[in-house]
């Protein structure tokens, strides 16, 4: 009896990075929420603490190029909401969270809220980038959707007097904050469209919590965006904000004054374009107009007196005529010419001696076909007399002159037996001329002859 093979062992390293790698492969990014303790923040920046509930507890990491984009700092005893991936620390073969995001519990629930809702909308198509409206090259009028007495619109306006102050700008107030923040969007994008003055909108606000920019996530205001028959630039919070307005929106920009920024041409700019362009265009037209005189110093060297232009038109009228006058008499001379040859060879050919000639030789060639039909008739006379002849041989009518006869009963059939008729019979015979009726009295037998 053998023993069993003993199988390969696993080293504890092996054994933890291939844990984690089931754990990191097995779970995608999670949210889970607890109380924080045990925080603790050493010099790397990164962030090392427990996330526990009333009966247990998981160890959690939060590395510095995640956690320097939060806002929120946490501490010991807060509630939050840890977005993360499941992992393992193989040095010491233990269970934890690699942290991504971070925020308080109740900021939790409004970020579900926003990636339901983004989700749902994305779904239908509202996101597609064909569906975007785009914007104009050079804006003639501005409309703003934003709170009159808040930071945006100081910012888009400061922008808008420094690089294009002739720009037009029409404000549609509305709060941007709070429970009526959302209808009060609704109904400006509504006025807007209605005034029907404005070729490109600003919808947005200065910065804030999640809970001060959440009517840019409400569905109404979403889809009223991406109904909007106006082009439209969303422009919610600061930079590292995002709403579903931005989704839906025909273009995002990143703040405010980004948006002014974005549409508004730099008058600078455009003086400096307008200066090049005119130096262009006036350089242009100095080369033309050098053009153009050349051209009329070419023209001018290569204009003739009209007197000289005659004078040659007549001398090459002259030559002409003479040339004229040569090969008209070239032309007769040869004409004549041809005409004596002509005249020459009709006398040598006579068409009276060739006529007379050809009517001799048409009534020897009819002479000739007449002897040849008499010839072939006679031949055919006597073909068909051979033929009549040979017919006559083998006709039934020759062996009725021999004296021979064809007998026939009543039927008309020819008899050839005896047997074929019995006493008192009708029979028919044929004669070389004429028939006879008869009756039979008796038939004999062959043998009995």
């Amino acid at each position: 009896m053998t023993a069993a093979p003993h199988t390969q062992a696993f080293t504890v390293s092996e054994l933890n990075r291939q844990v984690r790698s089931l754990l990191e492969n097995s779970f995608m990014q999670i949210q889970v929420q607890g109380e924080i303790s045990n925080f603790v923040r050493p010099s790397s920046g990164h962030w090392y603490f427990t996330l526990k509930d009333e009966r247990a507890q998981v160890r959690c990491a939060m590395f510095r190029n995640r956690n320097q984009f939060l806002k929120y700092r946490p501490k010991d005893g807060d509630q939050v909401v840890l977005r993360a991936k499941v992992s393992l620390y193989e040095g010491r073969g233990e269970f934890q969270l690699i942290g991504e995001y971070m925020e308080e519990s109740g900021i939790g629930r409004l970020q579900q809220a926003f990636e339901e809702l983004k989700f749902r909308l994305q779904r239908e198509g509202l996101f597609a980038v064909d569906q975007k409206l785009p914007l104009p090259a050079h804006p003639r009028h501005l409309g703003v959707v934003t709170s009159p007495t808040g930071a945006a619109i100081h910012d888009i306006l400061s922008v808008l007097k420094r690089r294009f102050p002739g720009l037009p700008v029409t404000l549609y107030p509305t709060a941007v904050q709070g429970d009526e923040a959302a209808p009060g969007i609704v109904r400006a994008l509504e006025l807007a469209q209605r005034h029907d003055e404005c070729d490109v909108l600003i919808v947005g606000r200065g910065g804030g919590s999640l809970e001060d920019l959440w009517p840019f996530n409400d569905e109404r205001v979403a889809r009223a965006i991406h109904a909007c028959r106006i082009p439209v630039v969303s422009a919610v919070g600061h930079e590292t904000d995002v709403a579903i307005s931005d989704f839906v929106a025909d273009v995002r920009a990143p703040t405010p004054s980004a948006a002014a920024e974005l549409l508004s041409p730099d008058v600078r700019a455009l003086q400096q374009r307008l200066d090049q362009a005119r130096r262009r265009l006036r350089e242009r037209l100095r080369l033309q107009i050098a053009q153009g005189h050349e051209r009329v110093r070419a023209l001018q060297s290569r204009l003739r007196h009209p007197g000289d232009r005659l004078r040659e038109r007549s001398q090459r009228l002259d030559e002409l005529e003479l040339r004229l006058r040569q090969a008209t008499r070239r032309l007769l001379q040869d004409r004549h010419s041809r005409l004596e040859r002509l005249q020459a060879r009709l006398v040598k050919i006579r068409p009276e001696r060739q006529l007379l000639r050809q009517r001799q030789q048409l009534d020897a060639l009819r002479l000739q076909l007449e002897r040849q039909m008499r010839h072939l008739l006679h031949d055919r006379r006597l073909r068909s007399a051979a033929l009549a002849g040979q017919l006559n041989a083998v006709s039934p009518l020759a062996t009725l002159e021999r004296g021979y006869a064809i007998v026939r009963d009543s039927q008309g059939q020819v008899i050839e037996d005896a047997s074929q008729v019995a006493a008192g019979d009708i029979i028919e015979t044929r004669l070389a001329r004429g028939r006879l009726r008869s009756q039979v009295t008796e038939t004999l037998a062959a043998d009995e002859q």
